[in-house]
């Protein structure tokens, strides 16, 4: 299959950058016919943004001569990236489904009592933590929020905010321990 694309410039001059509005106006609406026929309906348009995602990106050494044919050729690898992607999603939710049915089997009446003791006891210590531990804590770990976020909400620094969360971290496992 010949390249779509025109032979290269000549020395020292670079090869002109695509228009990709004018490419979009024109080649956006059959791309969205190709990969509704594909793809699901509402992957569409974000395909055809991959496919001007990629040639924006690319780091072309020659003009494109057949525009059309490029963005297809283009279209068909984006297609072939997101089959691959979805069959490894597949792969790993098959896996994750597996182990986590495992692990189901193995939960015991005795081991939830147990798991829901030990629960109560951390947020026991949790709650008897001084106050702005105990704030840095939550953020970061039942909020989820990262270290810049909690020095930021709390007005801290992050080495305060690590200097918290080692406190904090440290008294759990040692009430734990003890328990």
């Amino acid at each position: 299959m010949a390249s779509p694309r025109a032979p290269a410039p000549a020395a020292g001059s670079a090869p002109p950058r695509p228009d990709l509005g004018a490419w979009m106006t024109t080649h956006g609406p059959r791309l969205r016919r190709y990969f509704t026929r594909r793809a699901p309906r509402a992957d569409a348009e974000d395909l055809v943004q991959d496919v001007f995602l990629r040639v924006q990106a690319a780091q072309l050494d020659e003009p494109i001569v057949e525009v059309e044919r490029y963005l297809f050729t283009v279209a068909h690898n984006v297609l072939i990236s997101r089959a691959r992607r979805l069959g490894v999603r597949a792969a790993e939710l098959r896996r994750s489904f597996a182990e986590w049915s495992e692990a189901a089997e193995d939960l015991s009446p005795e081991r939830i009592v147990g798991a829901r003791q030990d629960y109560a006891r951390a947020m026991a210590v949790i709650e008897r933590l001084p106050p702005r531990t105990r704030m840095a804590f939550r953020l970061n770990r039942l909020e989820d929020l990262s270290y810049g976020a909690v020095a930021e909400r709390m007005g801290i620094s992050k080495d305060s905010v690590k200097e918290l969360l080692r406190r904090a971290n440290a008294h759990l496992d040692q009430a734990l321990k003890g328990a």
